[in-house]
């Protein structure tokens, strides 16, 4: 059965889509990854991770801007650690870019029946990457969220002193 061709509103995301994961990638790679493998984000004037600050544990997004900065520089092995869903996501961009592209050019969803199926496949994937691997984080041990430029050590969870909450 001939699948009919993409309307106009759908080529237009994808191609939104396409620019918007290209951004994505350019902007982290000049952004210079966070040694501490989060925090990378802050270079953007974002303020420190609310989760992470009312509860001193790393949320399931801590340290995705830097999984993805590291990407686009080819250390997939330090983006892979700082979060495995950004490492995942920046690794897909690539390919996803073309075929958004392709997509939209031929008017039709290439090697799918819809453009639907693989764009949550996807979605679904990090997500579940994303809480697997932050489960894992939080159930693992401590975590220490140090200040800029202090070396992780061993011990219970400690907050930054800008990040810390007054009465916790």
């Amino acid at each position: 059965m001939k699948q009919p061709p993409l309307k106009q509103p759908i080529r237009c995301f994808l191609l939104v889509l396409a620019a918007g994961l290209g951004v994505m990638l350019g902007v982290a790679r000049c952004l210079e990854p966070d040694p501490r493998g989060f925090g990378t984000h802050r270079q953007l004037g974002l303020g420190p991770c609310a989760f992470a600050v009312m509860t001193g544990r790393p949320c399931p997004s801590c340290g995705m801007t830097t999984a993805v900065a590291h990407a686009t520089r080819g250390r997939l092995d330090r983006a892979w650690n700082a979060n495995p869903a950004g490492a995942l996501l920046a690794v897909s961009s690539v390919p996803l870019i073309g075929w958004l592209i392709l997509c939209s050019w031929k008017r039709r969803p290439i090697g799918f029946r819809t453009v639907e199926g693989p764009l949550l496949g996807l979605l679904l994937s990090i997500v579940v990457v994303s809480a697997a691997f932050w489960l894992m984080r939080i159930l693992g041990g401590p975590v220490y969220l140090a200040p800029t430029g202090a070396a992780p050590v061993p011990g219970p969870v400690q907050l930054a002193p800008e990040t810390r909450k007054e009465g916790l």
